[in-house]
This record gives C-alpha cells, sequence and structure tokens, in this order.
C-alpha cells in the first residue's frame, strides 16, 4: 500500500510509530486527549480514519481526514481502504493505541500486535489535558464582538439561523417552574496598590460594589426576560442579602416564593477583582439541609402551580434547598403530571450528585460533576456521558467542559440509538465567566420545550453562554440580545 510505504519513509528506521484508528466523524476534546496521549507512546503518530462504507462514518471522509489533519500532533493520518487489523500486520507499528472503553472487550488487533511482539495500550487520555490551541473551527464567520459561530454546526443538522430567530419567538408565553439556591453575587472592584513590604501579600484598595441576583434566582431571571412566564422557589435567610434578591427578582417580574430559614444566612458569594481579574472568591453560608417541616410546606408550594407548567428548571447549587426527599418528591409530582424537567448540580467548591434528578429530558454537569455522579475519574468523555445517561435515566446530557466547549450525548429516532457532536466555546474572550452555565441551561432547555431538536436547543444556548459571558456580573439576558446575535451572523 502507498500510504504504508510512505509512512515508513517519512518516520525513519529507528522511528516507533504508534497507530490510532476510528471513525472521527467529529473531533472532541475526548478524541484529542486520545491523541494526545497516543503521540507522547512513540515517535511517530498515524491515524487511520474508517472509509465512507464503515457504519457509523457519518461524514464525509475528506471531511474527517482535514479535521484529523488539523492536530498538530498528528504526523499523518489516511484513510484505510483495508480493516485496522490488516492496517497492523502490514505497518507492524511498535504501539496500537485505543481508548480506554476497550480493554475490557474483546479487541482483533490483539493477535497481530503480538505477532510481531508490538503492544497494545488501552487509554482516554489525561484528563487534565487542554486542548484550547487546538480547537480551531475549520468553519469562522468574523464579527465585531468576540463571540464567533461555527457555521458546519448548522449545516450538519441541518437548521438556520432563520430558525432560531424564530424558536426564540415561540418562548414569549412558556410557562416556567424555576427550582433551587438563591445566591446574590457581591462584585468588589479593587484599583491594586502593590505588593506588601511587611509579608508577600497583594494590597488593593476597593473602588466600587455591585450586587447581582445568582444562583437559580439568575435562571429564573433569564427565563422571564426570555419571554417566559416564570414561578420561582427558593429558601433565603432573613437579612439584607434576601431583600436585595427579592427587589431584582420583582423588578425582573419572576414570581417568586422565598422561604425563609432563620437557621442560614442568604447565600451570599463575593468576588474581589482588579484589573479585570478575579483576585479573590469568598462565600458566606451554611450548607446544611432546610428541615423536614419547611421541605414539605416546599413540596406542596411548588406542586400547587405544576399543571400550569410547560417546564421545571432543578437549578441546584447543593447549598441545602434541595435535599434528596425534596427532589425525589417534585421528581415524582412532574413525571406524574408528564411535564419535562431538566437539572443541574453544581459541584465546584461544593459536593453534589446531578444523577439524582432521575428522568430528566437534560442533564448539563461539567466534566467534574459527572465524574463525581458516576464514580470515574478515568473513562473517555463518550463513555463517561453514557455512564452518567444511564445512571441518570436522562434523555440528553450536555457535558459543558469550559474553554473546550460542549459535547453532546443526545438521544436520536431509535429508542436504543445515541449521537454524540460537539460544539466549541463561541467566545473566545470572556469577561466573565461565572453565568455561563445558568444562561445555557436557561436557553437550551427553553428551546427543548418547544419543540425543537437537541442540537438547536444547544446551538441556541452556546449564543446565549457567549452573549453572558461577554460582560461581568449576573444581567438577565433579553431575547432581543440573543436576536442581535443571530442577525449579526448573516
Amino acid at each position: 500500500m502507498a500510504a504504508l510505504q510512505e509512512i515508513k519513509a517519512r518516520a525513519g528506521d529507528d522511528a516507533r510509530i504508534v497507530f490510532v484508528s476510528g471513525n472521527f466523524n467529529t473531533v472532541h476534546p475526548g478524541h484529542l486527549r486520545l491523541l494526545k496521549f497516543a503521540s507522547e507512546c512513540g515517535d511517530f503518530l498515524v491515524v487511520g480514519l474508517a472509509g465512507d462504507h464503515v457504519v457509523g462514518a457519518v461524514l464525509p471522509a475528506q471531511l474527517r481526514f482535514e479535521g484529523v489533519t488539523a492536530i498538530s500532533f498528528v504526523d499523518y493520518a489516511f484513510v484505510m481502504e483495508s480493516s485496522p487489523e490488516e492496517i497492523v500486520k502490514l505497518l507492524q507499528p511498535a504501539v496500537v493505541v485505543k481508548g480506554g472503553e476497550y480493554e475490557s472487550r474483546f479487541n482483533i488487533e490483539q493477535s497481530a500486535v503480538d505477532e510481531y511482539g508490538g503492544k497494545l495500550m488501552f487509554s482516554s487520555g489525561e484528563m487534565r489535558f487542554s486542548s484550547i490551541e487546538l480547537l480551531k473551527r475549520e468553519f469562522l464567520e468574523p464579527n465585531m464582538s468576540s463571540i464567533v459561530r461555527p457555521l458546519d454546526f448548522p449545516m450538519r443538522h441541518g437548521f438556520t439561523m432563520k430558525d432560531l430567530r424564530a424558536v426564540l419567538n415561540k418562548f414569549r408565553g412558556l410557562r416556567v417552574a424555576v427550582i433551587g439556591d438563591l445566591i446574590v453575587d457581591e462584585y468588589v472592584s479593587c484599583d491594586a496598590l502593590g505588593m506588601s513590604q511587611e509579608d508577600p501579600t497583594l494590597v488593593v484598595t476597593p473602588i466600587l460594589q455591585e450586587r447581582f441576583i445568582g444562583g437559580a434566582g439568575i435562571v429564573a431571571s433569564h427565563a422571564c426576560r426570555l419571554g417566559a412566564e416564570v414561578s420561582y422557589f427558593s429558601v433565603s435567610g432573613i437579612d439584607a442579602a434576601a431583600d436585595f434578591a427579592r427587589e431584582k427578582l420583582q423588578e425582573y417580574k419572576v414570581n417568586a416564593t422565598i422561604f425563609e430559614d432563620d437557621s442560614r444566612p442568604t447565600t451570599l458569594k463575593q468576588r474581589f477583582r482588579a484589573a479585570g481579574k478575579t483576585l479573590l472568591r469568598v462565600s458566606h453560608l451554611r450548607q446544611h439541609d432546610i428541615d423536614l417541616k419547611l421541605g414539605q410546606r416546599f413540596v406542596e408550594k411548588v406542586k400547587s402551580v405544576l399543571n400550569n407548567c410547560d417546564l421545571v428548571i432543578f437549578s441546584d447549587f447543593n447549598y441545602g434547598c434541595l435535599p434528596q426527599v425534596v427532589v425525589d418528591q417534585l421528581v415524582e409530582a412532574c413525571t406524574k403530571r408528564n411535564i419535562p424537567f431538566v437539572a443541574d448540580s453544581q459541584s465546584s467548591s461544593q459536593m453534589g450528585d446531578v444523577s439524582r434528578f432521575k428522568g430528566a429530558i437534560l442533564l448539563t454537569p461539567t466534566e467534574r460533576e459527572a465524574r463525581l455522579a458516576v464514580r470515574d475519574n478515568s473513562a473517555g468523555l463518550v463513555m463517561l456521558s453514557e455512564k452518567l445517561r444511564q445512571r441518570s435515566q436522562s434523555s440528553n446530557i450536555l457535558l459543558t467542559l469550559g474553554a473546550e466547549g460542549i459535547l453532546a450525548h443526545a438521544q436520536s429516532d431509535g429508542e436504543f440509538d445515541w449521537l454524540t457532536d460537539r460544539l466549541p466555546a463561541f467566545n473566545s474572550s470572556p469577561k466573565d465567566t461565572a453565568g455561563a452555565g445558568d444562561s445555557f441551561l436557561t436557553c437550551t432547555s427553553m428551546a427543548m420545550t418547544v419543540g425543537v431538536d437537541i442540537w438547536q436547543s444547544m446551538y441556541l444556548g452556546s449564543i446565549a453562554a457567549a452573549c453572558q459571558v461577554s460582560r461581568v456580573g449576573n444581567i438577565p439576558l433579553s431575547a432581543s440580545d440573543l436576536m442581535q446575535e443571530l442577525h449579526d451572523i448573516e
């Protein structure tokens, strides 16, 4: 084969060749981690792409080839005319690498590797590997802002910006219930004075203090400004932060029911910033569960509005507002009434389990949150998403990966068919990433509720997140904000 002769000529006689094969329909961060690991196992990384005739090869081979060759640490790529095991027999690479999910399966390449004394290795790559520089999109639409949207994704899934504008118009009048922790975010802007001469401490002076509503409160506010009729349920302390939150919710026209709990303060998160960067975060909170009596009052109040709801959003920050007994009753109530619900359960500085919201149509965990839920720190991203889907009995998993974008693990038309695709992060220069997940969850779930597929929904949600992180502080998104971005692309 000409390709094999060229590989050996380029690699040289003494090079350790490493071989990886696959479909590579959409190169996502999981692939990048695997290929980065493979490149470190030898001197010359070769990637074999399945031909168009192979089951599972969705995109044309030329597009898949261009995607793989754009990765800097791939030394050679080619479209295979024969099976991977036949390639291995002829090429005789020193190492063959496959994803960690194949380690417990039968691998036909094993016998070929054993014949010439090679090695078959399994890994899903390093969890901490950052592929930001490698996520270069092939199709870019330049505009005056830092928000850049990929054009290949809409083409691949058959929708246009006009379709997304029509989706936004359907948000008007949608009835949404938002349930979860109330948080007040305080931004203290400081002027940096320098380094202390007494000890190695940065010295700043505060020059501006601003407060924003956060937590599930901003989710409710987003939904309201996007056109929905929103009922919001939460718990607060009896303090100035709670008074501020109630005033802002009223300003945003959110119908809020806030139960007072004198055993806890309203969660207040302070961010001390200088020169556009956060220097320190201080959280004032208590994390114990609400008591049983309050929990039952909470459940009954939520149930009283469910018959008039189109969507329920659980925005859980694991600060005690949603103990498991409350979640179980509310999930059961939604299921009985056939009301779709979505969930996000944050585990940044706290511990949570997003899989406890059984039967959600959508979960939007970070990679860390997904790994905590399934107790797996080594699985590849696709296998991780599938494990979470099975554990949570959810219809769709959108794994949020920060600067690496989003990996979607979504149900297709068939009951047992699952599709995987990815979107990069749309905003390359975010000013404040704190509200990205909340805006993404809100917009994506509302789009799904009005009847569009997961692909259009996650794209619209990504635009919402890109708009949100383009400014500092949690200010609710409006439909006009998103509409403007959708017009700018054309």
